[in-house]
């Protein structure tokens, strides 16, 4: 039902607990990936020795086979075996059904080989004789998953879909329909319940899934006062953790921002560059890259080093030439709320990102998404490069603002804007403010 706290797909800053907005398939893998990153930055930049283990947390996502089948998935699974992301733990759900019927239809390709080739380990968990999932296996895979120093882990699981229902279990039917009364109240025979009985949760269950409550409370707890430790033991990192959470300083972030004098001849994505660069010692949130176009869409920070898997406290990102995972990338390091990232690449090439961009404005998320070469003065690449209706097109997306400067002082004013919207994410507080995205073309 509409408003729903617990609709089909769960919707971010509706729902208390909902991390991410993921309904359309594969943008969790990325926003995951986003997530680790984010982690493995902020470890670097606050405390790299981290002793207590304050910033080497392990991000978790759950897939299945339309995640692992959509491309933005293989984008930025293959970024994340290069940059070795060893807190990255995905466990895909493989019960090979979609709602056309088997994946054999269209998906034969062996998963835990293509896995292998990006970079990561994969651990392969059989389900049991009689299609239940193997709890005491998968218990073990999670263990050893969390074990890993330099490689992301795929954890693929055989799973029987809508087991133990007598008629409809390994169906395509049960993939997007309800079973109906009656496979439920076979169902419920099946696993020793009362079919009469509409609805019923054992105190048992109930009481160990209350625990989960528990759990949390004391790991934050325990986490809140090993950051007190730090900020005794350690204060220069612990001053770093404050100046990452800060709301940003824009009397000294404007002071920085370049002047150009009325009718000087500069392209807006030099002058952008040229803003972002006299912006960086005032903002140490901010962090980006581009889809292989750092030169061409200048967002190239200065003295900043190259993101790797060796130096996680770089700045520049090098996204290679994956667009949509970009931008989902992008979501996941917004959403992890430690820092401010920024993405870019050619202004046509936004269409690759649609699905990504469409959901940092559903979610109300202040990605920041930098486009250039957006005319149709870009003769010598052809029709193929020249947006027309590009910009006519991103600003139909409800809530998700577009900016277009038109000369270098613009340029500034634009950043300035964008730096002023860029409320901190207080995920200790559990806030849900809304904020806005913005974006450069």
């Amino acid at each position: 039902t509409a408003g729903s706290a617990t609709p089909g797909h769960p919707e971010y800053g509706h729902t208390a607990g909902v991390e991410t907005t993921t309904g359309p398939l594969g943008q969790g893998v990325a926003n995951a990936v986003g997530l680790a990153m984010a982690q493995k930055h902020a470890r670097a930049l606050v405390a790299p020795q981290d002793p207590d283990n304050l910033f080497d947390t392990h991000v978790f996502v759950l897939a299945g086979d339309g995640c692992l089948q959509e491309g933005v998935s293989a984008e930025a699974s293959s970024l994340a075996g290069h940059l070795q992301l060893s807190n990255l733990i995905l466990i895909y759900d493989d019960n090979k059904i979609s709602i056309d019927g088997s994946t054999d239809l269209s998906f034969s390709e062996d998963v835990s080989s293509r896995y292998r080739s990006y970079g990561w380990d994969v651990i392969e968990v059989n389900k049991l004789d009689n299609g239940d999932i193997d709890l005491a296996a998968l218990d073990t895979a999670l263990h050893k998953a969390r074990t890993s120093q330099v490689k992301p882990t795929l954890i693929r699981m055989q799973t029987t879909i809508a087991w133990p229902a007598p008629s409809l279990q390994g169906s395509a039917k049960s993939h997007g329909s309800a079973l109906g009364k009656d496979e439920v109240a076979a169902t419920k025979a099946v696993l020793g319940l009362d079919p009469a009985v509409d609805f019923f949760v054992d105190e048992i269950a109930l009481a160990h899934a209350r625990q989960v409550s528990d759990r949390g409370a004391a790991a934050e707890a325990d986490w809140r006062t090993r950051l007190a430790e730090l900020r005794n033991n350690e204060p220069e990192a612990y001053q770093r953790f404050e100046q990452m959470q800060a709301a940003i300083d824009l009397s000294t972030a404007e002071s920085l921002l370049p002047r150009w004098e009325a009718g000087t001849k500069v392209a807006t994505r030099k002058a952008s560059q040229a803003v972002l660069n006299a912006l960086v010692p005032a903002l140490p949130q901010m962090w980006g890259g581009s889809a292989d176009l750092s030169e061409s869409n200048g967002t190239l920070i200065e003295h900043s080093g190259s993101v790797s898997a060796q130096d996680w406290a770089a700045r520049n990102i090098h996204f290679g030439i994956r667009e949509h995972a970009m931008g989902a990338i992008l979501n996941g390091i917004t959403l992890h709320g430690l820092t401010k990232p920024f993405g870019g690449t050619f202004f046509v090439f936004s269409d690759y990102m649609r699905g990504s961009v469409r959901l940092a404005a559903l979610m109300d998320v202040p990605s920041i998404f930098v486009w250039t070469h957006d005319s149709i003065g870009v003769g010598e690449d052809g029709p193929t490069h020249q947006p027309i209706e590009h910009v006519a097109s991103l600003r139909a997306i409800p809530n998700f603002t577009v900016i277009r400067p038109a000369d270098a002082n613009e340029v500034a004013v634009t950043w300035r804007e964008i730096i002023k919207r860029q409320e901190p994410v207080r995920s200790e507080e559990h806030t849900s403010e809304l904020q806005s995205r913005e974006t450069i073309s």
